[in-house]
């Protein structure tokens, strides 16, 4: 089993930063890719940032160059810099990671998320 907890969510001003932190507990060991998702009213929920255990970023085209994800595999931590903040980018941010034990099926597991507003 594994838990998330997601911090750092606000409510900020456009072009503002904001740096939003996941605490994984439990079998952390067995944790392989871990990210951040986002979901925006009335919209699908969409991949952020996924990191691989061994330090493979993907992003979403939208947050290219603006922000930045990382772990840290020995504390189970995940973190989400994000800098020149958009309206757009409101959205309540989700933890995610995907645990794979040697014989069963992978599981994901998702924190309770973390609400991000950007004023204009």
């Amino acid at each position: 089993q594994v838990q998330l907890v997601e911090s750092g969510g606000d409510l900020v001003q456009a072009g503002g930063s904001l740096r939003l932190s996941c605490a994984a507990s439990g079998t952390i060991f067995s944790i392989s890719d871990m990210g951040w998702y986002r979901q925006a009213p009335a919209k699908q929920r969409e991949l952020v940032a996924l990191i691989t255990r061994s330090f493979g970023i993907n992003y979403a085209d939208s947050v290219k160059g603006r922000f930045t994800a990382s772990r840290d595999n020995a504390k189970g931590t995940l973190y989400l810099q994000m800098n020149s903040l958009k309206p757009e980018d409101t959205a309540v941010y989700y933890c995610y990671a995907r645990q794979k034990w040697l014989g069963s099926p992978d599981r994901d597991y998702w924190g309770q998320g973390t609400q991000v507003t950007v004023s204009s």
